[in-house]
């Protein structure tokens, strides 16, 4: 025999159901909020508003230790206006900055091949500039010209960066979006112009990837 349900029974089951589409409402409010957090803060940086006074303030420490001009790593080639920044990756685990800024100065002598880059980022977080902005680096072929390219060093063969040269390369990478006036969204990976797996672990991990630029964009953002 059927049995009529108590009207008391079917309101709590009715306020129940409202309660939980509620709390699934505001979980799906959070991560839209999130989300649009993200990209608000990658749509509103203007680095061409960073006064100089911020750029010189939190300039990184950067030791510069020019190439001797050459040929095969340091050509003294003028760049034109720099539209983007690109990131490798060594692909030599556990080597420091100086170490890679050693092997680009040696191209001069046993001239085995055309490499070098304007930044090398290291184990420690130290940071090596091998050549000035103003000059072509042999780093990212086609776009040698209109962009300044910044190689990271990595402890293992998974190319994944550590904790204190990560927040390195953000910092370094962030100044010079301001110094340059390069829009976040131009910091590209040797990947996107040749299709090379470099930066290894960026290319392996779109995601790692997509936040790094995130905390870059964040980085300008709180340094303006």
């Amino acid at each position: 025999m059927n049995r009529r349900q108590r009207p008391g029974a079917t309101r709590w089951i009715y306020l129940a159901a409202v309660a939980a589409l509620a709390v699934i409402v505001v979980i799906l409010a959070v991560f839209l909020m999130r989300g649009r957090h993200k990209a608000t803060v990658m749509a509103t940086v203007d680095v061409t508003k960073v006064s100089q006074e911020a750029i010189e303030k939190y300039r990184p420490d950067i030791d510069v230790e020019l190439l001797t001009p050459n040929s095969f790593s340091r050509p003294q080639i003028a760049t034109e206006k720099i539209t983007g920044i690109v990131i490798h990756y060594v692909a030599n685990p556990g080597t420091t900055a100086m170490e890679n800024r050693s092997y680009f100065e040696g191209l001069k002598d046993s001239q085995e091949t055309y490499a070098s880059s304007h930044f090398i980022v290291g184990l420690e977080g130290e940071i090596v500039q091998c050549v000035p902005t103003s000059e072509v680096a042999y780093a990212s072929n086609s776009r040698n010209n209109d962009t300044v390219s910044i190689e990271v060093c990595h402890p293992d063969e998974t190319g994944k960066f550590n904790d204190t040269t990560y927040d390195a390369l953000v910092w370094l990478t962030g100044w010079l979006c301001e110094y340059l006036q390069v829009p976040p969204e131009n910091v590209i990976r040797h990947y996107d112009v040749t299709g090379k797996l470099c930066p290894l672990y960026y290319v392996e991990h779109e995601d790692a990837w997509l936040q790094f630029k995130a905390d870059v964009a964040a980085w300008i953002a709180g340094h303006q």
